[in-house]
């Protein structure tokens, strides 16, 4: 969009993490991206769990992002979801939902804390696409992405909602049990008397119960001598019987105590700002690095889709323009673009750009590559547009994705991005 050459192309990603003003997301992103080495994103386009997770496995110490498509898995399942958490995990990469969001977004924002089922039913269809149905995306992609054609408004529609999400995921339960013995008091009402003598189960008893206990009266419960003047007038009392006309009533009650936490990420200690700084030496100790890094904040990210790399595509200028607006009035919730160049133009703009439609050519060590599909697709090699073009993660699928051996195909792929990334910080000449 800019002309002029933004000051972010020039520095590094682990001094751009440590900005006070970027998301925790953005920051956690940055500097996983520069401990790995890796600017890479690949997009999984497999329609099964099994698939899913092999290629994970496949090409995670080579990524820092996996973008999915959690619409196209036949199978998708609790088990998708925790198999490929547990990989990211392991193998430290982000994972990026394209769902593409687009419906019609509203200021009135729904909190499931604060939700009677009548809020429920009016909470907007955006927000029940995000944390909804088979695949409540909000409760395990740290990114999604959307474009802003129904208006901007969509942004703090899908945060709110992200925001409801991660507090009811940071939920801790306790519940505290009681148990009495019905006692008139003086006003002639029912009161209880402290009684301990059996313990309770705190996980079947969830709300206020009866059970009866031995009592000292002689007297049995009114429900007991209204059985004993029809069904049982005719018969002598049972021991059963008699063991039932000396009980009476003891209360249980249960106070469920639900308590929140929500704390944002700390930012970097200073020991893994030194090893952010000397991220490029090749004898950096990289899984220490991970792990104090440590786990990624417990955030949601947003991506507005601003441009894209097919032909004759309906994205204008001034609709990317909006989107930069938009993405700058919310800068708490969106991270960057999805776009084919780098959209800071303000100085104080540190918005990240992921760039699709990104190729090279088959031959093993060939040169950037370029042209398309046939079908309105059209490529870029990595190193292109990173170093010229501003993009800070490329994402790469059929590349990758049809390759003999995928693991070493995504390393070409990352090496190639990660070259173009020191070309353009003129760490490399």
């Amino acid at each position: 969009m800019s002309s002029k050459r933004h000051s972010s192309r020039s520095r590094t990603f682990s001094s751009r993490a440590e900005s006070d003003t970027l998301p925790a997301l953005s920051s956690y992103l940055l500097s996983l991206i520069s401990i790995k080495q890796s600017n890479l994103c690949v997009s999984a386009d497999v329609h099964n769990t099994s698939a899913l997770l092999r290629l994970a496995e496949e090409v995670g110490d080579s990524i820092c992002l996996l973008k999915t498509h959690a619409d196209i898995i036949d199978d998708f399942s609790d088990r998708t979801i925790k198999g490929l958490q547990e990989i990211a995990k392991r193998k430290h990469f982000l994972i990026f939902e394209d769902r593409k969001f687009g419906d019609i977004g509203s200021e009135l924002h729904f909190s499931p804390s604060h939700s009677t089922s009548a809020d429920t039913d009016i909470q907007d269809t955006v927000q029940s696409q995000y944390t909804r149905g088979p695949l409540r995306i909000a409760t395990w992609a740290h990114l999604t992405n959307a474009h802003i054609f129904p208006g901007p408004a969509l942004i703090p529609t899908l945060h709110s909602a992200a925001t409801s999400t991660l507090i009811s995921l940071n939920q801790s339960v306790s519940t505290e049990i009681s148990t009495g013995t019905p006692r008139s008091s003086i006003d002639g009402s029912v009161a209880a008397e402290t009684d301990t003598e059996e313990p309770i189960d705190p996980i079947t008893a969830t709300k206020a119960t009866t059970r009866k206990q031995p009592s000292s009266s002689g007297n049995p419960p009114p429900s007991l001598q209204h059985a004993a003047s029809s069904s049982f007038a005719n018969r002598p009392l049972s021991p059963a019987d008699i063991d039932m006309s000396h009980r009476r009533t003891s209360i249980v009650t249960a106070t469920t105590t639900i308590s929140q936490t929500f704390e944002p990420s700390p930012p970097n200690p200073a020991s893994l700002s030194r090893t952010l700084s000397s991220s490029s030496d090749p004898a950096i100790d990289r899984p220490s690095a991970l792990a104090e890094l440590g786990p990624p904040p417990h955030a949601r990210g947003l991506l507005l889709l601003a441009q894209m790399s097919s032909q004759d595509n309906l994205f204008t200028p001034t609709y990317t323009s909006a989107c930069i607006t938009a993405a700058r009035e919310h800068k708490e919730f969106v991270l960057g673009f999805v776009a084919q160049e780098d959209l800071n133009g303000k100085e104080d703009d540190e918005f990240l750009v992921f760039t699709p439609g990104v190729a090279l050519q088959s031959e093993e060590g060939a040169k950037d590559g370029g042209g398309g599909d046939g079908m309105g697709q059209r490529w870029r090699g990595p190193r292109e547009v990173v170093r010229d073009e501003g993009a800070d993660v490329v994402i790469v699928g059929r590349g990758v994705l049809g390759a003999r051996d995928r693991a070493t195909e995504a390393e070409r792929y990352r090496r190639e991005a990660w070259r173009g990334y020191e070309e353009r910080v003129e760490r490399r000449k």
